[in-house]
């Protein structure tokens, strides 16, 4: 039987991957600390724990009809991102990707009422929220396999609740011991272009509004004590601050934990800080000793089986 090991809610902002120097003249001379945080949690986590497979729910990979998930024996090549050609370009990656799984979480769609896609072809693009986590926590571990969920731009907060049950449930009838990386940011504004360069350093100063500032902190506190239960129930006051892919990737990394009843605390690795105005942190939730609890079921609904016939799982690629 499988099961999650840790999961965190990890920032993959482009300013980890530029040099140090860059960096330091972009903060006054310091250097970020989510790249310090990045790299103790490779130390204290990825170094140590027993994992077989990262599922990465990555907040930059936009679906639309569907949940996709990445379904290669490898991924490798070069990247250069579209956004940010001049600050991520050409950057290698290569990793073992796990089929096995993401069939199985393909699998398990119909009974969450989802719709759930693997695709195995070798052109599929790569994004940063993946290939920049990668770098720091699982490049040099060649025998760790990668795989990469994508949010899905019509997807409510149901809909990315259904996709971490079903994910939950793939992993519990699996034999991997999984780490589940939700790569995104909190609040995403980003300050316009004609002011955005008086606003690239770390503090949180320059976080786009003091009450998008605010509303991360309480969640900050939150996530300290475990109250999962509370983020969820607030989630429509949280929208107002435009979370990043409106928080898509946490919400599937915590249905796939158990939503409200997970209590599992986290630990901040590096602080709080901004990038040109959205708000960026790396929280870990580690493994309680009596494990994440089972992922909700979801009812079958006679209307969406009625309407839609039920999710087409037929693979792809």
């Amino acid at each position: 039987m499988g099961e999650v090991v840790g999961a965190g809610l990890i920032a993959h902002v482009p300013t980890i991957v530029l040099p140090e120097t860059i960096r330091r003249e972009l903060n006054h001379g310091q250097d970020s600390t989510l790249v310090s945080g990045l790299q103790q949690l490779r130390r204290e986590v990825f170094d140590t724990l027993d994992y077989d497979t990262v599922v990465v729910l990555d907040s930059h990979w936009a679906t639309t009809v569907e949940f996709v998930v990445t379904a290669q024996q490898r991924r490798q090549g070069l990247f250069t991102s579209e956004e940010l050609p001049r600050g991520m370009s050409r950057r290698p990656y290569d990793f073992p990707g796990d089929p096995e799984l993401a069939q199985l979480i393909a699998s398990k769609a119909a009974g969450h009422c989802t719709w759930i896609t693997p695709i195995a072809d070798d052109h599929l693009p790569i994004f940063y929220a993946t290939t920049n986590v990668w770098e720091f926590l699982g490049q040099g571990l060649p025998d760790k396999k990668w795989i990469s969920i994508g949010v899905c731009q019509t997807a409510d907060t149901e809909d990315n609740l259904r996709l971490g049950r079903a994910l939950g449930e793939a992993i519990a009838a699996s034999d991997r011991k999984v780490v589940l990386i939700a790569s995104g940011a909190m609040s995403h504004t980003f300050w316009p272009l004609r002011q955005l360069r008086d606003h690239e350093a770390a503090g949180v100063e320059h976080i786009y509004t003091a009450e998008a500032m605010d509303a991360d902190q309480q969640r900050l506190e939150w996530f300290s004590r475990g109250d999962h239960a509370r983020v969820l129930a607030t989630m429509p006051e949280f929208y107002r601050y435009r979370p990043e892919a409106r928080f898509g990737h946490y919400l599937m990394m915590i249905g796939a934990l158990g939503e409200g009843d997970c209590t599992a605390p986290g630990r901040r690795f590096g602080e709080y800080e901004n990038s040109i105005g959205t708000g960026q942190v790396h929280v870990w939730f580690d493994r309680p000793d009596h494990g994440f609890p089972r992922a909700h079921a979801t009812p079958v609904d006679p209307d969406y089986v009625r309407q839609t016939g039920g999710p087409d799982l037929k693979a792809a690629g």
